[in-house]
């Protein structure tokens, strides 16, 4: 089976007028009607606003002007970016109808680029789950294998990367949710430092955890897309008014001198064929020249417990908006009170249901000290733990997910084993630091398996670095079951 086209590559040949947008679009929406049936990566495909952005690059080109560095390109939008005129449902059925009256920052900063939006990818319902199986549409599947989940919450912009239906997509992490379905579908996902890159049209979630990051087929189409989304935004009181670093110019750089650490924590709760794929990139790296030793972060077991009750609180406050009075679903009812409670019930599934009520419970009076306030000083904890252990290492490395992508309907109705799949990249979105997730090999059953490399703020070009070295010495994994299409 013939790989797809490198996203880098595409650009650079749609720029040189040796290939047309308009073919390398129409390639992708085919790929997607072969294939979007058995995966179900999007909940709208947007191929007429996709063409008029594509004959607009090409008309460009002809010009003998530069669309820009994403020239072409297709990429897929997670379903809680903003999309002027276009629906934002956040895979719920409270936002039935709305349509956002402007653009996410990142999707305005995609198009200047030159890129190209093919559609709105599922995920899980207001980005909470860990496998796409809480969405209102239906769930997402891995392309690797259709009876196995594609990860969560972003598994619908890994599954079409995966599946070849885009080279590129955008997904948000809150808890893990770019770096677990990447490692679950086998391509490169990353999250970066908190506040590199704008959130303005972001459908929040959780406020303080949460961060758009690229998805790409591999570590230097993830760099490509990182450059580009990145950088100030003053619509975004949160963003970080300093120079966001640059990626694509240090991939070849090597990790000669550096020191990785091996976070001991992590591997804990690994199963066999999971850790054994993370010493194999231990190996690689010392013999690319890197000093590798072992590293302990207790603090990071904490994660789990002080994010669950960090990420509901905040997320009870922000779903309060919906309310069934200024966007979206409306359950008629005799009062006031009687439509938000008909639209609320209605509108929000279950697990969404769960978590507002656990955030409304931390954040009461008389139980607001004894836990959401608790978990705040845990997470100071866990920050000053990776600070000690970057005092010595440069980046640190572990495993992405505990397992390889289990069964659909595994763990739908078992909640705390569910949260289990995020246990490895929780800590660093309380932290707020980057982390990137590389494919390296299958595990036992020829399914992906993730490693992730994680570093201090705003280290994003020393991860890709080692992103890089650890990405040419993966296993080979195969290719996915559902077709992949091939270069345009």
């Amino acid at each position: 089976m013939t790989a797809p086209r490198p996203a880098l590559e595409t650009a650079a040949m749609v720029r040189a007028g040796e290939l047309s947008a308009v073919d390398v679009l129409e390639h992708h929406l085919a790929v997607i009607e072969a294939g979007e049936e058995a995966v179900h990566a999007f909940n709208l495909v947007t191929a007429d606003q996709a063409r008029a952005q594509a004959r607009a690059v090409d008309a460009t080109v002809a010009a003998g002007g530069d669309p820009g560095p994403l020239a072409g390109v297709p990429v897929a939008l997670k379903d809680n970016l903003c999309t002027r005129g276009i629906p934002t449902t956040c895979s719920s059925r409270i936002l039935e109808g709305w349509e956002p009256p402007y653009d996410a920052t990142v999707v305005t900063r995609l198009a200047a680029a030159g890129a190209v939006a093919i559609g709105k990818t599922n995920m899980d319902e207001f980005a909470m789950g860990s496998s796409t199986e809480t969405s209102a549409f239906g769930t997402t599947r891995n392309p690797h294998d259709t009876d196995r989940v594609p990860g969560g919450s972003s598994g619908g912009s890994a599954a079409a990367v995966a599946a070849g239906f885009a080279p590129l997509a955008l997904g948000s992490d809150t808890g893990g949710s770019i770096r677990q379905p990447a490692a679950l579908c086998g391509v490169v996902g990353m999250k970066p430092t908190y506040g590199t890159v704008s959130r303005y049209g972001l459908v929040a979630f959780a406020s303080s955890l949460d961060q758009i990051g690229p998805f790409a087929g591999s570590v230097a189409d993830a760099a490509l897309l990182f450059d580009a989304i990145g950088g100030h935004d003053p619509l975004d009181s949160t963003s970080l008014n300093r120079p966001t670093p640059r990626v694509l110019t240090v991939l070849d750089d090597g990790v000669d001198g550096m020191t990785v650490g091996i976070l001991t924590e992590l591997l804990d709760g690994a199963a066999p064929d999971v850790a054994a794929r993370v010493h194999q990139a231990a190996e690689a790296l010392a013999a690319a020249g890197a000093r590798v030793e072992e590293v302990s972060v207790p603090e990071v077991t904490l994660g789990l417990s002080a994010y669950y009750l960090i990420a509901p609180g905040e997320a009870s406050s922000n779903l309060a908006r919906y309310d069934g009075v200024r966007y979206g679903l409306r359950v008629d009812a005799e009062d006031t009170v009687a439509m938000n409670t008909a639209t609320r019930s209605q509108g929000f599934g279950a697990e969404v249901k769960r978590r507002i009520m656990l955030g409304t419970y931390v954040l009461s009076a008389g139980y607001m000290d004894a836990y959401y306030n608790q978990a705040l000083r845990v997470r100071t904890r866990i920050i000053e733990g990776f600070d000690t252990a970057y005092s010595r290492c440069d980046v640190l490395l572990g495993p992405t997910t505990p397992t390889t992508a289990f069964a659909i309907g595994a763990k739908v109705d078992d909640p705390l084993t569910m949260y289990l799949s995020d246990v490895c990249t929780i800590p660093s979105n309380l932290a707020g630091h980057p982390a990137i997730s590389v494919p390296y090999g299958p595990g036992e059953d020829g399914l992906p398996v993730g490693v992730q490399l994680l570093g201090p703020a705003l280290s994003e070009g020393t991860l890709f670095q080692v992103a890089a070295v650890v990405e040419g010495a993966a296993p080979p994994l195969a290719a996915p079951r559902v077709t992949t299409g091939g270069p345009a």
